[in-house]
């Protein structure tokens, strides 16, 4: 083991938190390099915390260092005090096991969740000293593999990646670690091992298509540039969840990270169908772990890392079958040795505020409710199964039982929304406080108060949703509805308990050009890049007269992208990936929203959105 680290002493001093470049941490695996064949850099291009906080690449991690010959290690973007030490002394990226270079390894896997982490890729890649343009790497560099829910419209990232793997990653991987041992025996080098990966179910390697545009700008064809590559791709889905890959001994962080707690997933996919919800599509069909060897997993992970709370996740964990029996089991095991447990995505009834007020301390936490929209009229257009009259009985409920803070989280410009939606949201927050006074007796109203925290964020049409055709807001409609937002909670009888905050408009449109961009976008997020611009998740950072600038001086605009409603016959940047839920399907729904339709969820009624092809899950169990 080579314990020399990548970084001086005199260089860990001047930094901010260096225990995140440092590496041995509890867990972390480390293999001796002269018998491993191949070396896996597993990334997430955000800053340590936020990446030691991501259940996916602790799941590939344990997945790939379970392989006798592969090494996994990982790597996270420097932040920015440390990015200028390392381009000033010239000093390569490297992993945190060995501290060794990435440029060394044979893979450099990225995990790519969320669109304003791009040019966060390209820092990576730069820091790493592996060129930027896959067209432009030799065969001395890592092959550059791009994971994560961003993939399904790989297109304005494109240039940068060598493969791009579609889907859950517990499947294809093995295969494709032993294409590229054969071929790198065989010296086959570089584009042959890609030719040949690319028909791997699930990769896609964008060097082998081809893309031609109208003179609209819309694209007029998406094909093969050779035979034998596939014309579209199938994403890559484990249908049983129980029996493949978890990590029982999750690496451990040194210092405190954003979710520093054992993840127990307890099931894959939703069945709600939201129309807005890119994961509730993707991810289908659900599919639930086993009950028995969740409670194996929740006490193993815990011994194995001693962390004090354990957190169950899931898109909507309200609809897991055997929750109950979960609870009961985790309540009884945590009270014995004080660990807490956290419930994010529950629906407020009475099931579930009693299990949080038997798992948290009412006096401190808040509840959560997400309504999304202010009007019923609205939360039938993007099929939100909740009624105004459940709020209320979930609030009054909760009122009962002690709490006395409400997060409330809507959207703002959701396709058909009027100002009366709008006002919407004020009265619902006004009624909800309104709630609280019927419900609490003045003489129980602990500091006498409740405080109601109503945040909205702006909708961003996301591809493989039934609003992938909807036109977005541009920035000014966007102020102009947080200030209606504002004002109309200003006139409300109960404004003085009820706080509320809004989300940056410039951010919200870009992230909308980037989900539903084309290749052509590729050029504007390097320009951004070599104009000083990453770490644009980050407010602090995010400069976005960059970004416009880029934009003027490729020729794009930001309207062809996102503020068009576009028409049902366009060819869409990721209509070459099937993602199991058919385009026929997301039209229909797109349809029934402009009708104010419901569509009920896949317990009750089965919508034919064609995932039952995958042969398992709730398609079969309902």
């Amino acid at each position: 083991m080579n314990n020399k680290l990548a970084l001086s002493d005199d260089i860990l001093m001047k930094i901010e938190k260096p225990a995140r470049y440092i590496g041995n941490e509890v867990n972390a695996v480390v293999k001796d390099k002269e018998k491993v064949n191949v070396r896996f850099a597993m990334c997430f291009p955000d800053v340590y915390e936020i990446g030691m906080s991501h259940l996916g690449i602790q799941i590939l991690y344990d997945m790939f260092n379970s392989m006798e010959d592969v090494w996994c290690e990982r790597v996270y973007s420097p932040w920015v005090d440390l990015d200028a030490i390392m381009r000033r002394e010239n000093i390569p990226l490297f992993a945190l096991e060995s501290q060794e270079p990435i440029k060394d390894f044979d893979f450099l896997g990225i995990t790519i969740q969320y669109e304003m982490c791009y040019t966060n890729i390209l820092q990576i890649l730069d820091l790493a000293q592996i060129p930027l343009l896959a067209s432009q790497r030799g065969e001395d560099c890592p092959i550059v593999i791009g994971g994560g829910p961003c993939t399904y419209n790989p297109e304005p990232i494109a240039d940068f990646f060598d493969i791009f793997y579609i889907g859950e990653g517990e499947t294809q991987y093995e295969a494709l670690i032993n294409l590229y041992k054969e071929c790198k025996n065989a010296k086959l080098g570089r584009e042959e091992f890609l030719r040949r990966a690319a028909r791997i179910p699930g990769m896609y390697v964008p060097g082998f298509y081809e893309v031609t545009y109208k003179e609209d700008g819309t694209i007029a064809s998406f094909l093969p540039t050779e035979k034998g590559i596939p014309l579209s791709i199938t994403k890559e889905i484990e249908m049983d969840v129980t029996n493949t890959y978890y990590p029982m001994k999750p690496v451990v962080p040194y210092i405190k990270v954003t979710q520093d707690r054992v993840v127990l997933e307890i099931q894959r996919g939703c069945i709600r169908g939201c129309r807005f919800c890119q994961a509730g599509q993707l991810y289908r069909p659900v599919r639930e772990r086993d009950v028995d060897t969740l409670k194996k997993y929740a006490l193993e992970m815990l011994k194995n890392t001693g962390h004090e709370e354990i957190s169950l996740s899931s898109l909507s964990s309200s609809d897991y079958s055997k929750l109950p029996e979960l609870i009961d089991f985790l309540i009884e095991e945590c009270n014995k040795k004080h660990i807490n447990i956290s419930l994010p995505s529950l629906r407020i009834d009475a099931f579930s505020l009693d299990v949080m007020s038997k798992v948290q301390d009412v006096k401190k936490s808040s509840l959560t409710f997400a309504p999304e929209a202010g009007s019923q009229r609205l939360r039938d257009v993007i099929n939100k199964g909740l009624t105004e009259e459940v709020i209320l009985q979930g609030s009054a409920l909760a009122f009962e039982g002690g709490w006395t803070r409400v997060k409330l989280y809507f959207m703002l410009g959701l396709p058909t929304e009027t100002e009366e939606d709008i006002r919407g949201i004020a009265e619902l927050s006004n009624k909800i406080a309104a709630t609280f006074f019927d419900t609490v007796p003045k003489e129980k109203r602990v500091n006498g108060k409740v405080q109601i925290v109503t945040s909205t964020s702006f909708f961003v049409p996301k591809p493989f949703t039934p609003f992938q055709w909807a036109a977005q807001c541009t920035k000014e409609e966007f102020l102009d509805k947080a200030y209606q937002t504002k004002k109309a909670i200003t006139e409300q009888l109960n404004q003085k308990s009820i706080k509320y905050n809004w989300h940056e408009a410039d951010a919200s449109v870009l992230e909308g050009v980037l989900a539903r961009g084309d290749r052509r976008l590729s050029q504007v997020i390097l320009h951004v890049y070599q104009n000083g611009g990453f770490y644009d998740a980050w407010s602090e950072y995010f400069d976005n007269e960059k970004w416009m600038q880029a934009f003027e001086d490729c020729g794009l605009s930001v309207e062809f992208y996102a503020n068009r409603e576009r028409p049902l016959d366009e060819i869409f940047p990721w209509d070459f990936i099937d993602c199991g839920v058919t385009k026929e399907f997301l039209k229909r729904e797109w349809l029934k929203a402009q009708k104010e339709e419901i569509s009920e969820n896949c317990k009750l009624k089965c919508q034919g959105c064609g995932a039952n092809r995958f042969g398992g899950g709730i398609c079969f169990t309902r």
